[in-house]
């Protein structure tokens, strides 16, 4: 299979650079590897929202704020290359990902272009080589209909129509540093594409070893047109 992970910075860099997650998580992503071609898209996490407060701090507009978490989460995904033994660039547009893909079987990166997140660079790379699946990571495990860090009574969808993630989605902030669940380009991409997006919490790698194998795990999958 070819699977793309779209790996949030809320989980390899919630404060700092999380250590030894990403050295949980590199085992993992090998293993998947001997038997997948995959792609790992890095957010920005901390460094990023840090790297972009400085900025508007300095009067940056919001493409230079981009640019400024774009550069973060690419020295995020050198981290994990460096813990997995890559050692090739790290792409920066996904011409240049898809030709790492297609010679060594793994590629990763950060962001590439202001104007939306990493899970859209992620999106977007899994609709380049044709990915059976996109797997967005982060420290929750699934869609919400409503903020579940703040709401004892949320619950989880298992099964989210497109059409409604996207309703939610357009109620949260497009700022750079703020897509909160999936931007605006995100949903033009997996709309078009239909594409399997599954989202699921990173720190349970047996969960998403479960939804990389069809077995039962707990997460939402989103259900494309």
């Amino acid at each position: 299979m070819r699977i793309v992970f779209a790996l949030g910075g809320s989980v390899v860099c919630p404060n700092d650079i999380d250590e030894e997650y990403i050295s949980r998580f590199s085992q993992f992503a090998l293993s998947i590897a001997r038997k997948n071609t995959i792609g790992i898209v890095v957010g920005g996490g901390k460094r990023a929202r840090d790297a972009i407060k400085r900025a508007r701090l300095q009067g940056s507009n919001e493409v230079e704020c981009d640019y400024a978490g774009i550069e973060a989460s690419r020295e995020n995904a050198r981290r994990l290359a460096e813990a997995m033994g890559i050692e090739e660039p790290i792409p920066e547009t996904l011409r240049e990902a898809k030709q790492v893909l297609e010679t060594e079987g793994i590629v990763i990166m950060g962001g590439t272009e202001p104007g939306h997140s990493t899970d859209t660079v992620a999106i977007l790379l899994g609709e380049y080589i044709n990915a059976d699946m996109v797997l967005k990571v982060s420290d929750v495990d699934g869609v919400y209909d409503k903020d579940p860090q703040k709401f004892g009574d949320a619950k989880r969808y298992d099964v989210l129509p497109l059409s409604k993630l996207e309703k939610i989605s357009l109620s949260l902030s497009q700022r750079a540093g703020k897509y909160e669940l999936l931007d605006v380009m995100a949903i033009k991409i997996l709309r078009r594409s239909s594409i399997k997006l599954i989202v699921l919490n990173g720190h349970d790698l047996d969960n998403l070893r479960h939804a990389i194998e069809g077995k039962p795990f707990i997460g939402t999958t989103i259900q494309s047109p």
